[in-house]
């Protein structure tokens, strides 16, 4: 027990053979598996940095990682450093998963070249959890089961192997429960986590890597998902994982312990031999101080318990530029104390005679992914799972659909029965401007469609789930489609009937496809500006200043025909001018407005102005505008809005397979 050992420091600490530990030695492996081994040679890595603002911009270099090596057996290997020492850099390095520019050096498994699709092999839990909230926890791992298992394992085999991974997860009794989103409560963040682990359980990967696995978790939690992983390690699993500012109860259970400081090595081999090896170096770790904290302090240069020179120390300023400055020199003396050590000598002996025979270097081929099943079964599977989260989310799909029914009875009300006359006019073509232009302000709620599964989809994709175009077929199928269709249909069939419009199946038909053209290419246009972006808002308010231009040139609020000609192309860009000139010319052909009363109305056209007289007939009224009221200008316009789709789309599809998807 703890309490029996008044000296936590001293408790981890163990004699070494003949001043050098044996920590070459291989682990126990209870259940006789073979574990694997990644080591690593020196590792260098630095990415560019841009100051400045536009012209100005200046690019310099900052180095995060400069020779670091190790080697990583089965067991718990942490990775510990204060923010910013670049142990999630490292994390990611190893585990093939960031972009190779600006790094060099060697990663072996097991003495061979790291495989060209080790990120899809292996398991990586990332810091954020990216399981579907939708879904229960058995169905997110049945996901993973039937996209990571070969089509090749019988789909009686992927549930068994489900339930079992349920069961070593200790998630039996939550196995059919949501996990849960910010609108629905859920599982706790514990089992979260599980569900995280689980997932990349699915094709028990020799090497799993987990980002910073206890943040956001409280300290029993934690320790919980440690033991858990303290387990599986037992089992022969090679474990790596980031961890920040670990309690002692989790430290102790460490095998190999990492320790970072501004890029730079400070201690790599077995965690219980740390605390000797910095006493070996002068710094004395406190009674009841907890291991991890004492490091951190002695990184920090903020331990009581630092054997340097005060003087020194006194010498050091304030600011915080000198401290940072004053940290890293810290961290090269320490570095520099590891590089004359016995730890380092021998692991550069073993990392020597390892990689004397293979000279490949795996850099390049970090990028390259591998599927396990083909382009239909993903389809298949990732399409099912969006028409879940549509289903299981009511805030997206009933609530939108009330919404649209509401405006519809209130667009209605509004211009209900309309007249043939000066009046009926005026109205019919502010009830078409309304329409086109609700169709492209709802389709606003498009921007979140990649945004909000940024993470997720960055996160399947690298672990080789699916393929980008699968994703991008799958939400256009089972999540666009249904909710931008649904509301034009909604639309018409409530708006139609009330406003009294032509009462023929054609017309009533064409207006539908109207708006169902307008809502598809507005919200290809939202999906174009959101695809890639990690921010909302800075997306809405591209997309908002977008409508409000295309408005301008709708042809209500200005005579497209009086538009100066150096500024009259702007028209061509305008979604809601396509939208509302072919539900003109829909519904205004073969109608005469002059039967009852020979009225003014107001207008921009200058005709209107001078007569003080409206059109007799809709033909009138359409080429005062510039309208082709022929069959041909009905359908040139859907033709139009098709071919914008298209556009965004490619455009949207070209951002998701270009983005950015490593660290």
């Amino acid at each position: 027990m703890v309490e029996d050992q008044p000296h936590l420091c001293i408790q981890m600490s163990e004699p070494s053979t003949n001043g050098i530990p044996s920590r070459m030695q291989p682990l126990p492996d209870l259940s006789g598996r073979v574990g694997s081994v990644l080591t690593f040679h020196n590792i260098y890595y630095h990415v560019k940095i841009k100051t400045g603002f536009l012209c100005f911009q200046k690019t310099t270099k900052k180095e995060v990682l400069r020779d670091v090596n190790g080697i990583m057996k089965p067991g718990l290997n942490a990775i510990l450093g204060p923010t910013g020492s670049g142990k999630s850099s490292l994390l990611d390095i190893l585990a093939a998963r960031k972009d190779p520019r600006g790094l060099s050096g060697d990663i072996l498994i097991n003495g061979a070249p790291q495989p060209a699709n080790f990120k899809c092999t292996s398991g990586y839990v990332v810091q954020d959890d990216v399981v579907m909230g939708t879904l229960t926890v058995r169905e997110n791992l049945q996901f993973s089961a039937a996209l990571r298992l070969p089509k090749s394992v019988k789909e009686q085999e992927k549930n068994e192997r489900v339930n079992q991974i349920i069961k070593e997860l200790g998630l039996s009794k939550v196995a059919d429960s949501k996990v849960g989103t910010q609108f629905s409560r859920g599982v706790s963040g514990g089992e979260r986590k599980r569900t995280n682990i689980g997932m990349e359980l699915i094709t028990d990967p020799a090497i799993l890597f987990l980002d910073e696995p206890t943040t956001g978790l409280d300290a029993s939690t934690a320790n919980a998902v440690l033991l858990l992983l303290k387990r599986m390690s037992k089992q022969g699993r090679t474990i790596i994982f980031s961890i920040h500012q670990p309690r002692y109860s989790i430290f102790r259970l460490f095998d190999s312990l990492t320790l970072l400081a501004a890029g730079r090595l400070l201690y790599h081999g077995p965690a219980q031999h740390a605390i000797e090896y910095f006493q070996s170096i002068g710094y004395q770790c406190e009674p009841y101080n907890n291991p991890a904290d004492f490091f951190l302090d002695v990184i920090n240069g903020d331990s009581t318990a630092v054997a340097m020179n005060k003087a020194d120390e006194s010498n050091t300023a304030d600011s915080t530029e000198e401290r940072s400055e004053y940290d890293k020199a810290l961290a090269e003396q320490l570095a520099e104390k590891y590089c004359n050590s016995a730890y380092y000598r021998e692991t550069k002996v073993h990392l020597e005679s390892i990689s004397s025979g293979n000279k490949k270097k795996t850099k390049g081929l970090f990028r390259q992914i591998t599927y396990a099943n083909s382009f239909l079964h993903q389809l298949k599977w990732v399409s099912r799972r969006t028409f879940k989260n549509l289903i299981g989310n009511p805030q997206a799909s009933v609530a939108q659909l009330c919404i649209t029914s509401f405006l519809g009875l209130v667009v209605g009300a509004i211009y209900f029965g309309l007249e043939e006359n000066s009046a009926g006019l005026q109205n019919r073509v502010g009830a078409m401007f309304f329409l086109t232009t609700n169709q492209c302000f709802s389709s606003v709620s498009a921007l979140e469609l990649f945004v909000v599964e940024k993470k997720i989809f960055i996160h399947e994709y690298i672990s080789g789930y699916y393929r980008t175009s699968v994703y991008f077929i799958a939400k256009l199928m089972a999540d666009l489609i249904p909710i931008r269709t649904m509301p034009s249909i909604i639309f018409t069939c409530i708006v139609y009937f009330m406003l009294g419009l032509k009462p023929t199946v054609q017309a009533f038909f064409t207006m539908m496809f109207t708006l169902m053209m307008v809502s598809y290419t507005a919200t290809s246009m939202a999906l174009a500006i959101a695809a890639g972006q990690s921010v909302v808002a800075i997306a809405n308010l591209f997309m908002t200043v977008a409508f409000v231009f295309m408005i301008i040139f709708s042809g209500l609020l200005v005579n497209l025909t009086s538009i100066m000609s150096w500024l009259s192309w702007l028209k061509y860009f305008s979604i809601p001018r396509y939208g509302m000139t072919a539900l003109q010319i829909n519904e205004l052909t073969d109608l005469n407005f002059c039967g009852s009363s020979n009225t003014t109305v107001l207008s921009s056209d200058s005709s209107y102005r001078q007569t003080g007289q409206m059109p007799c007939t809709g033909e009138e009224y359409l080429k005062s505008q510039g309208i082709d009221a022929s069959t041909w200008g009905l359908w040139q316009n859907h033709l139009a809005l098709a071919c914008m789709t298209l556009i965004f789309l490619t455009i949207a599809y070209l951002k998701l397979h270009f983005m950015k998807k490593f660290s």
